[in-house]
């Protein structure tokens, strides 16, 4: 029911009191013109807050869009980087970081954002002697959780 049906309703029971000549002299037409002043009201407020519910609609798909730019303004610096994506060993949810992370000789740690386990600890020594059989020594110098 759309909130123009609900006033022309009212309307036509404002009009019907009228044309039956319901006035407020007996305690039932005090009532019914009370009731329907009272749906008259509430009909109004609906109006309003529909022309509300519309502005906010416009609003926020504005904001949306405004949103939707930014993204793509910040985020094309992030899509030109090379990523490193690892499976977290805990949750296996993907998790990407920068590959240059891997370079780097500072101390860190990669958590999975998801979980709060670690998935990268470069602290960890590996020696990288005979990879050509798939196989890698315990001895990490930069270890990447298994779960890649």
């Amino acid at each position: 029911m759309s909130m123009g049906n609900i006033k022309e309703r009212v309307a036509y029971l404002q009009g019907l009191t009228q044309g039956l000549n319901v006035n407020e002299r007996s305690a039932e037409g005090k009532l019914l013109i009370n009731i329907i002043d009272v749906l008259d009201d509430m009909a109004e407020e609906f109006n309003n807050i529909q022309m509300v519910q519309e502005d906010l609609e416009t609003y926020i798909e504005s904001m949306d869009d405004d949103l939707t730019d930014l993204e793509d303004e910040v985020y094309e610096d992030i899509d030109n980087e090379e990523l490193v994506e690892v499976q977290c060993p805990s949750c296996h949810e993907t998790v990407s970081f920068e590959s240059s992370l891997l370079e780097s000789d500072d101390d860190l740690e990669v958590s999975c954002p998801h979980c709060g386990d670690i998935v990268y600890d470069s602290t960890l020594e590996i020696e990288v002697s005979d990879m050509g059989n798939g196989q890698v020594n315990s001895d990490f110098r930069y270890g990447i959780h298994p779960g890649i």
